[in-house]
């Protein structure tokens, strides 16, 4: 049981691997991927407001797992210069 358990870990950390080097931006969590907070005027039409502070308007953020790597090679080169 112990080891199905850990090759399952496994599995999941080179599937994540795997799709933070395919895809290194993911949407943004607070923007839902629109770069800003929707609002409605008063006639309830929806018009863009404040532009959103992670993802600076962009509707994307890099994913946590290439930031990661990112930062591992940088420590890699730094040392081995």
């Amino acid at each position: 049981m112990l080891t199905a358990s850990a090759l399952l870990l496994l599995a999941t950390l080179a599937g994540y691997t795997l799709l933070c080097a395919a895809s290194p931006f993911g949407t943004c969590r607070k923007c839902h991927g629109l770069g800003g907070k929707v609002v409605l005027d008063r006639k309830r039409r929806p018009k863009k407001g404040k532009r959103c502070r992670r993802c600076k308007g962009h509707g994307k953020r890099l994913r946590v797992g290439r930031r990661l790597t990112n930062h591992s090679r940088a420590v890699h080169r730094g040392g081995t210069r």
